[in-house]
C-alpha cells in the first residue's frame, strides 16, 4: 500500500506564503544557473582540456555571434562533434527521468515510487537484451519490412517499454477504474517477470553478447551525436514541456482520489496523462542510454525534502536537478579513469543506493 504523502499546506499565513514562493523562485534560479556552469565545465573537461571562455567562443562562434573570445580549430571541432552532443543529451535524459521520477512519486504519493514501479525500464531491457541475443535474426526480418539497423535496438527497448506500460493498466483496471495501489503491484509483479525472462535470455547468450548486454544494462552516454539528439529530442518534447503542467492537479490528487474528484478533478485522465508521458519520457531515455537506476527516484525526493510537497515547483526542480546530476555523474565517469569510461549507472547508483538505505531507516525509526 503506498504512503500517504504529507498534505499540501493550507494553513499558511498570507505573509509566509510570499516567503516561501520567493525561496522556490531562488532555488529553481540557483539551480538553472548550475546546469549552465555545468554544462560549460563538461564540454570542457577530458583528455582535450577546453576552458570555459573557449567553451563560450565556440559557441557564440557557432550561432553566428561577434566574439574576443579565442578558440583553436581542434578544440572547435571536439567541442562541437563530440562534447556539447554529449552534454545536450545528458542534459535531456537526466530532465526526462527527474521529471518522470517526480510525477510518479505524485500519482503514487509515496516518496520512495520511481518509474520502475510499473515495469517501464525492465520491459525496456527484455526488450533489448532479446535483441541483443537474437540480432541476427531479427535484421534478416526487418529488412523485409524497410530494415532498422542500428536504429533496431532503441526501437524495440521503446517499444518494450510502452508494451509493458500497457500491460500494467489494463491489468490493474478493474470496473472502468484503475487503483494506484493495483497497479503498483501489477507493475511490481511484471517487473519480477520481466527480469525473469530477461535471464532466461542472458543464459542463452553467448560471450560476446553478454559483453554487449552487461554494457547496455549499465547505461552510458557514449553513443551521444546530433543523429541521436534528433531522433531523441522530439520524442522528450512532449513529456517535458506538458509534465510540468499538472502541478497543480498532483497537488489535488494529494488529498486523496476521492477529495480530488470531488474538487473536480479528472483523476482517470490525470492517470492517464501521467503513466503516458512518462512512459515516453523514460522508455525514449533507456532506449537511447540505457538503463540508469535512482536518478529519477533521488531528485525528486531530496528537493521535496528542501522545498517541500508543492508539485508545482517540485516538477520542473526534478527536471533542472535531474539534468544537473546526470551532466555531472557523466563528466565524472569520463574523466575519473581517463583515458577508460566509467558506466553511468555505476555512479547513479553508487549514489542513490546509500540515500535510498537512509531514508528507508529513518521511515523506520519514524514509525517506531
Amino acid at each position: 500500500m503506498p504512503v500517504l504523502a504529507p498534505p499540501i499546506p493550507t494553513t499558511q499565513t498570507p505573509a509566509a506564503r510570499p516567503a516561501r514562493e520567493q525561496r522556490v523562485r531562488l532555488l529553481l534560479v540557483a539551480l538553472a544557473g548550475l546546469l549552465v556552469l555545468a554544462a560549460l565545465l563538461g564540454a570542457g573537461a577530458g583528455a582535450l582540456r577546453v576552458p570555459v571562455s573557449a567553451v563560450v567562443g565556440i559557441l557564440l562562434h557557432k550561432l553566428n555571434l561577434a566574439t574576443s573570445l579565442a578558440f583553436e580549430p581542434q578544440q572547435e571541432a571536439v567541442i562541437w562533434a563530440i562534447r556539447l552532443p554529449r552534454v545536450l543529451l545528458a542534459v535531456l535524459v537526466g530532465a526526462a527521468l527527474g521529471l518522470a521520477g517526480a510525477a510518479m512519486q505524485g500519482l503514487f504519493r509515496n516518496p520512495l515510487a520511481d518509474p520502475s514501479l510499473l515495469g517501464i525500464s525492465a520491459g525496456a531491457s527484455l526488450a533489448a537484451v532479446a535483441v541483443i541475443v537474437l540480432e541476427e535474426k531479427l535484421l534478416k526480418t526487418v529488412s523485409v519490412v524497410g530494415g532498422l539497423g542500428s536504429y533496431l535496438l532503441p526501437v524495440a527497448a521503446f517499444a518494450g517499454a510502452c508494451l509493458t506500460t500497457l500491460f500494467v493498466y489494463r491489468v490493474a483496471r478493474r470496473g472502468g477504474r484503475v487503483l494506484v495501489s493495483t497497479m503498483l503491484l501489477v507493475g511490481v509483479a511484471t517487473n519480477g517477470l520481466a527480469e525473469a525472462i530477461t535471464g532466461l535470455f542472458t543464459y542463452a547468450a553467448t560471450d560476446a553478447q553478454l559483453r554487449s548486454i552487461t554494457f547496455w544494462g549499465l547505461g552510458s552516454l557514449g553513443g551521444a551525436s546530433w543523429d541521436t539528439l534528433s531522433t531523441l529530442a522530439p520524442l522528450l518534447a512532449l513529456p517535458l514541456l506538458w509534465l510540468p503542467r499538472l502541478g497543480k492537479p498532483l497537488n489535488l490528487l494529494a488529498l486523496g482520489e476521492e477529495q480530488a474528484t470531488h474538487l473536480g478533478l479528472p483523476v482517470a485522465r490525470l492517470k492517464w496523462q501521467i503513466i503516458g508521458l512518462t512512459t515516453l519520457a523514460v522508455g525514449a531515455s533507456v532506449a537511447m542510454v540505457g538503463t540508469i537506476g535512482f536518478l529519477g527516484f533521488l531528485v525528486p525526493h531530496v528537493l521535496r525534502r528542501l522545498a517541500g510537497p508543492d508539485h508545482r515547483f517540485i516538477l520542473p526542480a526534478s527536471a533542472l536537478g535531474g539534468a544537473l546530476v546526470l551532466l555531472l555523474a557523466d563528466t565524472l565517469a569520463r574523466t575519473a579513469v581517463a583515458p577508460a569510461e566509467l558506466p553511468i549507472g555505476i555512479l547513479t547508483a553508487l549514489l542513490g543506493a546509500p540515500v535510498f538505505l537512509w531514508i528507508v531507516m529513518r521511515e523506520s525509526r519514524r514509525l517506531g
